[in-house]
């Protein structure tokens, strides 16, 4: 392997103090170049210095240099969006310890990096490892899998509305004040429920009844002038802090509100489902579980995530030139694979 490339991997010029700089660079008697000298005319061969990199810290530089190069020309069209995330992701760090300085202090501390620009860069090469384990991992999702998941997973939409009751807590609030709050909210929803059973009894238009109790008591502003509607949502649709709504609303027919007290992290709430519509076909719907049940093994599996970089590697016929640099690098994947296994076997 060209000794100069594995200098750049390490950001010679930037990191080792070089008499006369990443210019002019003293010649030792060899015709090597010297990187440091000394008072009594002794140099550091620059041979010396490449083997000792090489030793000990090239190839993860150079690991994440071939992938960097596979995986920007494999997903191009993921690459601004990967340099955005990892901009966005330092900025916000930024905005959490206050300013640049202390951000790095931050980064050097825990993670090594010696500067942001590059900590940034490992977060952008990371956005395009987790694209390619993700694409690697679709491919392992047998038709078999697809075909399972849609019968007991997919599910048709459904119309519901809400009505959310929140507790009322001042800032600073005692335990007990807050949860006679809470006591206060779970009588409210309950009294809400009864409301509907009388309703009920007495033949009224449920749907109507609802409506009318949404628009007086619930806390959820965006939907309350509307009768508490939450339009079409689907398992995935809301978002996880109505998972206990959601779930509840499923086990609903058309034309049922909830009896008992729903909890979510909102509040608490009272539903009525109001019109349930046919799931997507199969075909319809195989995209979208591919990438599920993908999700699902890269978390389950931690293999995946290291089988998927070297298939990228073998794909682009990736061959290490320095027989040195290679032998590290089989036993790294071999150790890879082996600490991924034991990984999965903790879990």
């Amino acid at each position: 392997m060209n000794k100069k490339k594995i200098m750049a991997v390490t950001g010679l010029c930037a990191s080792i103090l070089l008499v006369g700089g990443c210019g002019k660079i003293p010649k030792m008697a060899n015709g090597n170049d010297a990187v440091v000298t000394f008072k009594d005319d002794q140099k550091i061969d620059v041979n010396d210095l490449y083997n000792e990199l090489k030793d000990k810290y090239a190839l993860q530089s150079l690991v994440n240099m071939i992938d960097k190069h596979i995986l920007e020309t494999e997903f191009s069209d993921s690459v601004e969006s990967a340099k955005s995330q990892a901009e966005a992701t330092v900025k916000a760090m930024e905005q959490q310890y206050g300013d640049k300085s202390k951000l790095l202090q931050a980064i050097q501390y825990y993670t090594g990096f010696s500067t942001i620009e590059a900590y940034q860069d490992y977060l952008y090469l990371n956005q395009l490892q987790e694209k390619a384990a993700l694409e690697y991992a679709k491919t392992q999702i047998t038709d078999k899998e697809i075909k399972k998941y849609y019968e007991s997973d997919i599910v048709g939409d459904i119309e519901v509305s809400h009505i959310l009751i929140t507790s009322d807590v001042k800032d600073g609030a005692t335990d007990e004040e807050k949860t006679t709050a809470e006591n206060e909210a779970k009588e409210k929803v309950q009294d809400i429920i009864n409301q509907l059973n009388d309703a009920k009894n007495n033949n009224e238009d449920i749907k109507e009844k609802f409506t009318s109790l949404a628009k007086e008591y619930s806390k959820d502003d965006a939907t309350k002038d509307k009768g508490g509607s939450l339009g079409k949502i689907n398992k995935d649709t809301l978002g996880s802090a109505y998972d206990e709504l959601v779930s509840a609303a499923y086990k609903l027919k058309d034309g049922e509100y909830s009896t008992s007290v729903i909890t979510t992290e909102l509040g608490y709430e009272v539903i009525y489902r109001t019109n349930s519509y046919d799931k997507a076909s199969l075909e319809d719907s195989k995209d979208k579980i591919v990438t599920t049940l993908a999700e699902k093994l890269m978390t389950d599996d931690a293999t995946v995530a290291v089988n998927a970089l070297k298939h990228f590697r073998e794909l682009y016929k990736t061959e290490i030139q320095d027989s040195e640099l290679q032998k590290q690098y089989d036993s790294y994947l071999k150790n890879s694979l082996s600490s991924a296994a034991k990984s999965n076997e903790s879990k």
